[in-house]
């Protein structure tokens, strides 16, 4: 028997707002929604925009940042059937013209008054000529249909009876390693299942009130931060990345569950924190490995401290409850299904590695990608239909577990902040500069994110800047978050014996360079 529902996400959170009226569903800066308001206003507003012409089915392009309307418009939206495409607020052009283009989107979702760019203003000038884009959507000035809020809720009933809960609900984007992101289809019944069952595996309840500070957007935002906390009645105590704008409204709502990714691992040196710490139940890390005193000032209130390791594609892997510290500070640990399958193989080949040696990281489950959308990737798969990862794990058998703990990654990529920077999509951008004859783009190490990019560059003899590069970029509208933010001029990049560029060199080279500069 399948573990999948039969209802749409829609339905879905309508069933849990009729079961819990009168609590809170998301409390933010802006304010504050019981299940039963939200679910009318997002009633109304789904109606409205369905009013302005647009069907089930009809893709969204969405950029937002962390704000109580992005949880209003992002049910509005499933509740009208249309299919949000879950890219960031950064992606400028270079991304959002493509991917735009790849669904056949109708309409783009933008916030008003954001730093740095003028969202509304970028989304009418990507509308331009576009061949489907008809409309632009602000979230602060949503469309809401002046009808009884019966008649809306028949109205979204109605959408929603033509809607198969295997039906593409929403799109994330890959972080993979060639060209623009790829698209990750996620279907009504396995995304909110995803969600339910990392609930369940952390014990959430209608009590607790789930902080979250990361990009509500992302998939891990919206299957840890909103999904998962209404599928079981809680609260999302919704809040910006900024620590200092955060703490005193998790403070403030005595949050119980709270997700830390690497840029938030400052948190417990935070004046509030050990005001959080007093009724915070739960903390979870994720994003880097994690140090044992990180993993001990975190939980110095008595919570109890875990990992989670998750993907657009689907997988979650979480540390179990009852288990030693051990296991839960050194392995992310085990997947959060019954059904989901985890297979470690040599890389390029399907060969299982014994347990305790590092293999591919592969995958297959009720939730888990079977196929990209619009693009043929048999090489992302093996042969029986497990995803390839790309990322290097071992098994390590703890508390009766097999415990997962990752190890690196195939793939080429850099993990910005929880932000993945696909390094062969910036080395064409860098060489098409007319100066640049080799390009190179490796991680360099950060104490605040983890990772950022640093470029080495062999030129034609012309010096090449930072600052050169940011305008080339600048010029090619590509998301900031991707530019490189130091420069290696080199006469010759390094390479292998068998001739290719070698990373691993130039990794350890400018590692050795930033221990000198900061020793």
């Amino acid at each position: 028997m399948s573990l999948l529902g039969t209802r749409t996400i829609a339905d879905e959170f309508h069933a849990v707002a009729l079961a819990n009226p009168d609590r809170d569903a998301v409390v933010a800066a802006q304010g504050r929604r019981s299940y039963a308001e939200l679910d009318a206003e997002t009633d109304r507003i789904a109606v409205g925009l369905a009013d302005l012409g647009l069907r089930p089915g009809d893709p969204v392009i969405v950029q937002v940042t962390n704000r109580l309307e992005t949880v209003v418009a992002w049910y509005a939206m499933l509740k009208a059937g249309l299919v949000p495409v879950a890219t960031l607020a950064a992606h400028r052009g270079h991304e959002i013209a493509q991917i735009s283009r790849a669904v056949g989107a109708r309409a783009h979702l933008v916030e008003a008054g954001t730093r740095g760019i003028d969202l509304v203003a970028f989304a009418h000038e990507q509308g331009r000529d576009h061949p489907t884009m008809h409309h632009v959507v602000v979230v602060d000035d949503l469309p809401v249909a002046d009808i009884d809020p019966d008649e809306a809720r028949k109205r979204v009933e109605e959408i929603q009876r033509g809607i198969e809960p295997d039906a593409i609900a929403v799109f994330q984007l890959s972080g993979g390693t060639t060209g623009v992101p790829k698209l990750i289809p996620r279907h009504h019944a396995e995304y909110w299942y995803n969600a339910r069952a990392y609930a369940d595996v952390l014990g959430w309840t209608a009590d607790d009130r789930v902080g979250h500070l990361i990009p509500v957007i992302h998939n891990a935002g919206v299957v840890c931060g909103v999904h998962a906390p209404h599928s079981v009645g809680a609260c999302l105590v919704l809040t910006d990345h900024d620590l200092d704008t955060a703490m005193p409204l998790l403070v403030a709502e005595r949050t119980t569950s709270v997700l830390f990714g690497h840029v938030h691992y400052r948190a417990p040196e935070h004046p509030l924190y050990d005001q959080l710490a007093e009724t915070l139940r739960v903390v979870l890390l994720s994003g880097a490995k994690v140090s044992e005193e990180l993993f001990r000032t975190t939980g110095r209130g008595g919570a109890w401290v875990g990992q989670l390791f998750g993907m657009a594609e689907g997988m979650f892997l979480v540390t179990p409850q009852g288990t030693s510290v051990e296991l839960r500070r050194e392995t992310v640990g085990v997947p959060i299904s019954p059904e989901d399958e985890v297979r470690l193989l040599e890389p390029g080949i399907e060969t299982e590695v014994p347990d305790g040696e590092v293999g591919e990281l592969c995958c297959r489950g009720p939730y888990t990608l079977r196929a990209y959308y619009g693009v043929d990737r048999p090489e992302a798969f093996t042969s029986d239909g497990f995803y390839r990862t790309g990322d290097l794990a071992a098994v390590r058998l703890l508390d009766g577990h097999r415990a997962i703990s990752i190890e690196g990654r195939i793939k080429d990529l850099i993990n910005r902040g929880g932000e993945k920077i696909n390094a062969e999509e910036v080395e064409l951008l860098l060489l098409s500069h007319p100066h640049v004859v080799e390009a190179a783009l490796v991680a360099m190490p950060d104490p605040r994110l983890g990772e950022r990019g640093c470029a080495y560059l062999s030129t034609d003899g012309t010096p090449v800047t930072l600052q050169d590069l940011r305008d080339h970029l600048h010029r090619l509208d590509v998301a900031k978050f991707k530019w490189p933010e130091r420069v290696e001029l080199v006469e010759a990049l390094p390479r292998t014996r068998i001739g290719k560029l070698d990373k691993k060199a130039m990794t350890a080279d400018i590692t050795a360079r930033l221990s000198g500069e900061n020793p």
